[in-house]
């Protein structure tokens, strides 16, 4: 949980700005829900195409730490990634 939560924090310094919203899980804790909102306002302000789909030039500018690890994130090699595919990431190394 604390490694998930670092990984958000980082996510979360990275910049700012406008929001996006998704539905949230019901068992996320309402600190956790505020740190998802977080990344979701991170995400909508570094997809500057507005398209749902963050590129690696993208997340660079926008999400260095996203950036660091697109490759790992971007499982199946599109080249872009989704705000679900990094919400997946972080849950599966807030449980490693």
């Amino acid at each position: 949980m604390k490694r998930m939560l670092a990984i958000l924090a980082l996510c979360i310094v990275t910049t700012g700005a406008f929001a996006q919203t998704t539905a949230q899980p019901m068992s996320v804790s309402p600190r956790m829900e505020r740190m998802l909102q977080q990344l979701q306002t991170r995400f909508a302000a570094a997809n500057t195409t507005h398209d749902g789909k963050l590129t690696k030039d993208q997340a660079a500018a926008g999400m260095p730490k996203v950036a660091q690890h697109f490759d790992e994130i971007d499982t199946q090699k599109a080249g872009y990634l989704t705000l679900p595919q990094i919400e997946e990431f972080m849950r599966q190394h807030a449980a490693g």
